[in-house]
């Protein structure tokens, strides 16, 4: 299948997705207690959000192939009571998006992780200062075909041992990675080398950052890694909770053990802190110079309007806290510069780097 009707297949597929159970679900998960991040009284949102703005223009927004079905989907409704403004949103991966904003040549750009020291130092050089903005969390997902029954857990060990650059070329059978496995053909699909996610799995599995066997069908198109798992019985794939939300009929999420039970993806897992290492905040970055122009700030102020926040959850991510909402809102609204990433310490969540945020 072509990558232009691959994408077609997203867009059909995201616009009809029913998404009233999981909604339903994040509602009551998000009203109550967990731990860790704990929201205070829950989503707020409307039915639709309907900021409307006089401004006329063009918004170019790229980046992570994770955050562009909520980027998309903010684009589609903003332009509904914007019909002046010309939202363009692309998917050139994580690293890829951040080339292109620190270089000048978009105002927006999606991302999987935090930005980079060696990104901040582009950024610096084209003398663009950004505000990052973490807009949802994401429960990175490990899919298989479903014909592949007997594989329901993954434990972190076994994850790493069949992706580290040492397995290249040797772990080539699902009964390597475990011996109760299926004698079966190992056929790996995951994230181009420009992707956010790439660089996040590689550095909470494999151990350290952008260090991965190559010997895999590698892509900054989900689309192609969905359809890589579900055309080969012994597919094993990575990427974005949405993009298994938007085809559980033809994937299987494997639950993961990271020492203390199996836990699958979930937003109840997200939320409470039980689905590690493989769940993350993302982002949205965008140059301070730019939020002066009235379309472009329109946009960023329609994305983080909590009536926006069903488009998050419609697209399968799980909306931020009220509580930690509300931060981020006061820095965007204070123009708050630069990353509050910089010289994290190590196992810092978004809560912990909020609080300590100026």
């Amino acid at each position: 299948m072509s990558e232009k009707k691959l994408k077609n297949t997203m867009l059909v597929q995201k616009k009809s997705l029913v998404a009233i159970t999981s909604l339903a679900t994040l509602s009551i998960i998000m009203s109550g207690c967990q731990s860790g991040e704990t929201p205070k009284g829950g989503s707020t949102a409307s039915p639709g959000a309907t900021t409307t703005s006089n401004a006329s223009g063009k918004v170019n927004v790229d980046g992570s192939s994770t955050v562009f079905p909520i980027s998309e989907a903010m684009a589609e409704e903003f332009k509904k009571a914007n019909a002046a403004i010309d939202v363009s949103v692309g998917e050139s991966g994580t690293g890829g998006g951040f080339k292109k904003f620190c270089a000048g040549e978009i105002s927006v750009t999606g991302a999987s992780r935090a930005i980079e020291a060696e990104e901040i130092a582009n950024c610096q050089k084209g003398q663009i200062e950004f505000v990052e903005i973490p807009i949802a969390y994401d429960a990175l997902s490990v899919v298989v075909n479903p014909e592949n029954t007997a594989v329901k857990c993954l434990k972190v060990d076994e994850l790493k041992k069949t992706w580290a650059p040492e397995a290249q070329g040797k772990v080539t059978n699902w009964k390597q990675i475990n011996p109760a496995f299926p004698d079966l053909k190992l056929d790996l699909y995951g994230a181009g080398t420009d992707s956010g996610t790439f660089d996040y799995f590689t550095k909470v599995i494999v151990g350290k950052e952008k260090s991965s066997r190559t010997d895999y069908t590698a892509s900054e198109d989900d689309n192609t890694l969905v359809q890589g798992v579900a055309g080969e019985k012994g597919g094993m794939g990575y990427f974005g909770y949405a993009y298994y939300e938007q085809n559980k009929d033809k994937l299987k999420a494997v639950e993961i053990d990271n020492g203390k039970g199996c836990v699958g993806p979930s937003a109840e897992a997200v939320l409470n802190g039980t689905y590690n290492p493989l769940s993350r905040p993302i982002f949205l970055y965008v140059s301070k110079k730019d939020l002066e122009r009235p379309e472009v700030k329109s946009f960023v102020d329609f994305y983080l309007d909590t009536n926006s926040q069903k488009f998050i959850a419609d697209t399968g991510y799980v909306p931020l806290p009220s509580e930690l909402a509300t931060q981020v809102q006061t820095r965007y609204k204070g123009n708050k510069t630069g990353s509050i990433y910089v010289n994290a310490p190590k196992g810092a969540t978004l809560k912990d780097l909020l609080s300590k945020a100026k």
